[in-house]
């Protein structure tokens, strides 16, 4: 589906709409206020208004999204690119010369030179590094100590995209390091996003220094890693070296900018996002018992007695469909944004050009319209034949066209043997202080999950 860009209203072509807006703003903050109090429950029924609505968010006119194919179309057309409060309150982390936050050709550029590494020929080749990560929180986890979930899914999300990404010994302590400065980051980034204060985020208080402390220590720590990289003299195979080695369009070497922005792209999204889903995912088998029985009886016919391997992720489909429905439910990332660079239409309404488009893959992929049953949690929905066929983009974890995440692939098969390793050696109880509500940041993941691992 494209998107035509605004023509003069013809008798052929009906006058275009102008969309209605949402109601409950408050002076000042307009919607932001009911954004930042409860924003899955405000973007969810949003729908009850329109395919495509008008918010307030401080002084700025929002345009929220809610029909999936309208969500598709948006993603697909050209006359919108990544901007928008989401991009901007993430700026100062990702900069603008990155593959998350670049647009046009140099985002076209970018993605040739990450995409060899998460070709799906290559996933295997990341095969013994995911286990040995995948086995080592078993291995952990038998010491019958309370899990701080939150720590214990960064880690392995962050020590598994840098050893497979960035090759080297070196991310043992730096991912703890990593793991706090995202905690505090991402928390900020979206307060940032939905109550756009501007130079108040400058004054001295204490959660702002805590965030610029936060974002000074990332930014150090990734220019160690791109001058350890250089001192070794060394070149392995890997996406780090690609960048490192990498031209611009006139065949000279990319801007140390560039460089770093990319290697902040490479850690923090996917590991924030990977982290995230891990922590749904043990919420999920904590409070669905019979799916880890369901887990461990796949893994016995596939597997056998020996441990899990990566050659079995490809076999372990009810395990995966426990991972799509997780992220159906609960994805990591809940909120987009887009800005319009022309004068153009959606579904019918008028979108001015430097308009910010909003719109929640969360309340999409809830959606009554689209999922019957759409609240309860039903991995089987995924098997061929089971659910009628749903409306196109109805689901999409990891985005659509030229910004669908590259390592999709990297992350399923991630995410599927981590699942299947940890649920084959343990069932999970609550500890006493785990809060299962709802985080809600930049990404969406559990408040503070404390589990016990419980053998057997």
């Amino acid at each position: 589906m494209t998107v035509e860009s605004v023509k003069p209203a013809t008798a052929e072509a009906p006058e275009l709409r102008e969309p209605p807006l949402a109601g409950g703003r408050v002076p000042l903050l307009g919607h932001g206020w009911k954004l930042a109090r409860d924003p899955l429950a405000f973007l969810a029924r949003l729908r009850d208004h329109g395919d495509v609505v008008r918010l307030r968010l401080g002084p700025k006119t929002v345009y929220a999204v809610t029909a999936p194919d309208l969500t598709g179309a948006l993603a697909l057309s050209p006359d919108y690119i990544i901007s928008g409060p989401l991009w901007e309150s993430l700026e100062s982390l990702l900069g603008k010369e990155g593959v998350a936050t670049a647009n046009g050709p140099l985002h076209r550029r970018q993605r040739r030179t990450i995409q060899p590494a998460f070709r799906l020929d290559a996933i295997p080749g990341y095969g013994p590094i995911m286990e040995e990560e995948a086995h080592a929180l078993v291995e952990r986890w038998t010491r019958g100590e309370v899990l701080d979930v939150t720590a214990e899914a960064f880690r392995v999300a962050v020590r598994i995209s840098a050893r497979c990404l960035m090759r080297g010994s070196y991310m043992d302590t730096r991912s703890e390091r990593i793991t706090s400065a995202l905690a505090t980051l991402f928390a900020g980034m979206y307060q940032r996003m939905v109550v756009p204060l501007g130079p108040l985020y400058r004054v001295p208080i204490p959660a702002n220094r805590e965030f610029n402390r936060a974002l000074a220590d990332l930014h150090r720590l990734v220019d160690e890693i791109v001058a350890d990289r250089r001192a070794s003299g060394q070149k392995p195979d890997d996406l780090l070296t690609a960048l490192l080695e990498a031209k611009d369009e006139n065949g000279d070497p990319i801007g140390e900018q560039e460089i770093h922005d990319q290697v902040v792209a490479i850690l923090t999204p996917g590991s924030e996002t990977a982290g995230s889903v891990v922590m749904s995912l043990l919420h999920v088998l904590t409070e669905h018992p019979d799916q880890v029985d369901k887990i461990r009886e796949e893994v016995k016919n596939v597997v056998g007695d020996r441990p899990v391997a990566f050659d079995d992720v490809r076999k372990l489909r009810h395990t995966a469909n426990v991972v799509v429905e997780t992220m159906r439910l609960y994805p990591a990332v809940w909120i987009l944004t887009r800005r319009a660079v022309t004068d153009t239409e959606l579904g019918g309404y008028r979108i001015p050009a430097g308009a910010d488009i909003v719109y929640s893959p969360y309340a999409v992929q809830r959606d009554p319209r689209s999922y019957e049953r759409h609240t309860e949690f039903d991995p089987d929905r995924w098997l061929p034949g089971r659910s009628p066929e749903l409306p196109k983009y109805a689901m999409t974890p990891f985005g659509v066209g030229n910004r669908k995440c590259p390592s999709d692939h990297f992350s399923m098969a991630e995410l599927t043997l981590i699942t299947a390793v940890v649920a084959n050696a343990f069932r999970f109880e609550p500890a006493p202080g785990s809060d299962n509500r709802t985080r809600i940041g930049i990404t969406l993941r559990p408040r503070r999950l404390l589990l016990r691992a419980v053998p057997g």
